[in-house]
């Protein structure tokens, strides 16, 4: 029985990272636009700026996924994570502007993300009615 609260708990924690993790990234975007307006992004190629701002709209909606428990979050949450990664180390690398600070620990969470989707998937169960009766179909 305890090992069963502990591991619950765990997967509490995971949630809970996987939330503050996304509204971080939330923040972050909503303020650059708050600040810099339109032109928040104005030193970096179209398509970066375009995914940055776009980024204001996944990252909530990631987040509201894993506060309901929706398996359709951990599958956006990935994507997110892993093209926001993708663009932010093209960025660094090729264009500057971006700390390494931010680069380093943005992995960091996508390590995280990486690790614990599979528990979180586990918890969360089927969430649509299609993926319930499929698992009726395979019992």
């Amino acid at each position: 029985m305890i090992a069963l609260a502990a591991s619950a708990r765990a997967l509490r924690v995971f949630q809970v990272v996987w939330v503050l993790g996304f509204l971080v990234g939330t923040t972050t975007h909503t303020v650059d636009l708050i600040v810099g307006g339109l032109n928040a992004y104005s030193d970096f190629p179209l398509g970066v700026r375009l995914f940055w701002v776009m980024l204001t709209f996944l990252d909530p909606a990631t987040a509201a996924l894993i506060i309901f428990r929706r398996r359709s979050g951990i599958v956006l949450g990935i994507a997110v994570i892993v093209a926001d990664i993708a663009v932010n180390w093209t960025v660094f690398v090729l264009v500057g502007g971006l700390s390494l600070f931010g680069v380093i620990s943005q992995s960091l969470f996508a390590v995280l993300i990486l690790v614990t989707a599979r528990p979180l998937w586990a918890w969360f169960g089927p969430s649509s009615p299609r993926e319930r009766a499929a698992l009726n179909r395979e019992a």
